[in-house]
This record gives structure tokens, sequence and C-alpha cells, in this order.
């Protein structure tokens, strides 16, 4: 069972910039999907970003230029570098992995950007 644990949420002003680290134990980390979703509060959770095992990235539109997805297999861990923050990112944000169709989700991370 793959164990997923975020980290780097806090308090930011808009215009600022956070990084989040999800830290992967369990199965051989480089051969899954990678991913990170927020949940605003009182509202659904999206994705935000997702990276393949071979690098290849995607992105909601609402971060695209703003956000990068990135991962490293030899730590088991996958980033996601937020620039350019606005108060509409704060959310919870999940980091998931991606096994054929089968998520497992961590505890998620608040990030907060204010005014």
């Amino acid at each position: 069972q793959v164990q997923l644990a975020e980290s780097g949420g806090g308090l930011v002003q808009a215009g600022g910039s956070l990084t989040l680290s999800c830290a992967a134990s369990g199965s051989i980390f480089s051969i899954y999907s990678m991913g990170w979703s927020r949940q605003p509060p009182g509202k659904r959770r999206d994705l935000v970003a997702a990276i393949t095992s071979a690098g290849r990235t995607n992105y909601a539109d609402s971060v695209k230029g703003r956000f990068t997805i990135s991962r490293d297999n030899a730590k088991n861990t996958v980033y996601l570098q937020m620039n350019s923050l606005k108060p509409e990112d704060t959310a919870v944000y999940y980091c998931y992995r991606n096994t054929n169709g089968i998520i497992n989700w961590g505890k998620g991370t608040l990030v907060t950007v204010s005014s």
C-alpha cells in the first residue's frame, strides 16, 4: 500500500511562490503517473497538474505558465513549483498516484494566498 506525504504548504502573499513536495513510500515510484489536485474551501477537488512515468506533463488552464510539476524518481518525490500565486489558488493541495485509473491520495497540505 502506497503512502503519500505532502509538505510545503503555508501562507504566502499574492504574487509569491511556494514549492510543494510529495514523498511516496511503497511500490516502485518511477513507473506510476503522479499528480496534484486541489480543493478550495466549499468547492470540489480538481486536477492541478499531472506527470507521467515518462515525464509528460499536463496542467489545468488556470495554472498554466505559473505552476510546474516535476519528479525525482531517485527520491520517490513529486514536486509542484507554484509561482505568481493568486488568492484563488487558496486550497488544500493533494498529491495522488494513478495506477491504471486507481487513485491513491495523500492527506493534503493547505496553501493560503493572501491578497
